[in-house]
């Protein structure tokens, strides 16, 4: 098995538009639209905004307005909540995905929304601490741990790295030791830990809520 990310294809959907309509005489002259789209009709998940941009157009105008923080996973034992928390990232407009440790990871979470959303590959939490640090992002670890503050009191600053664990072992020692601060989500019920995935949403959602 390699550490190269997993191909994957963009699923047909049930739902969206169809060509154009009036044919390829009414196409509208704007370079952000896709001519094949236009022609076959457009079946991807994005927002009706972006119905019939190309791909490329779509990241150029996300780029445009990505919000300050950045979302890290670290990965040693191929969670297979990493998809899905790329997919909340780009739902929440992150300015990119980090995956620390093991480059590989399964896609089919995301939805293909990693194509919309700047992933970066760190070899270990030494290298990603040394590029947060560089940019003057402060890491934030989610997990629950001894002294972690709850989300909705927590300092989340506009600029800073919020850094995810794996499912059910959460963020090794090296990682929480590399975070200035440890934050967690409230919790009424009798289990230990929610999905990572679901955590991850909740910070992100928290910090929109404060800064978006």
């Amino acid at each position: 098995m390699t550490d190269e990310p997993e191909a994957h294809a963009e699923p047909e959907l049930p739902y969206g538009v169809g060509p154009w309509p009036g044919g390829a005489d009414a196409w509208p002259d704007d370079p952000r639209y896709d001519r094949e789209l236009l022609a076959e009709g457009d079946r991807r998940n994005v927002v009706d905004e972006y119905r019939y941009w190309s791909m490329d157009a779509i990241v150029a105008d996300l780029d445009g307005k990505r919000h300050p923080f950045h979302v890290a996973i670290e990965n040693w034992q191929h969670d297979m909540n990493i998809g899905s928390i790329v997919r909340s990232a780009n739902a929440f407009l992150a300015a990119e995905v980090h995956i620390v440790g093991k480059r590989r990871w399964n896609r089919r979470g995301a939805m293909v929304t990693d194509r919309y959303q700047h992933v970066r590959h760190h070899e270990d939490v030494a290298e990603f601490a040394a590029w947060a640090d560089a940019a003057g992002l402060p890491i934030l670890a989610i997990d629950n741990v001894d002294g972690s503050a709850p989300v909705d009191h927590a300092d989340l600053p506009e600029r800073c790295v919020l850094l995810f664990g794996q499912e059910g072992p959460g963020l090794s020692r090296e990682a929480l030791a590399a975070a200035s601060a440890t934050v967690q989500i409230t919790q009424y019920g009798s289990t230990r830990s929610i999905n990572a995935s679901a955590a991850a949403a909740v910070v992100m959602y928290e910090w929109c809520r404060r800064w978006a």
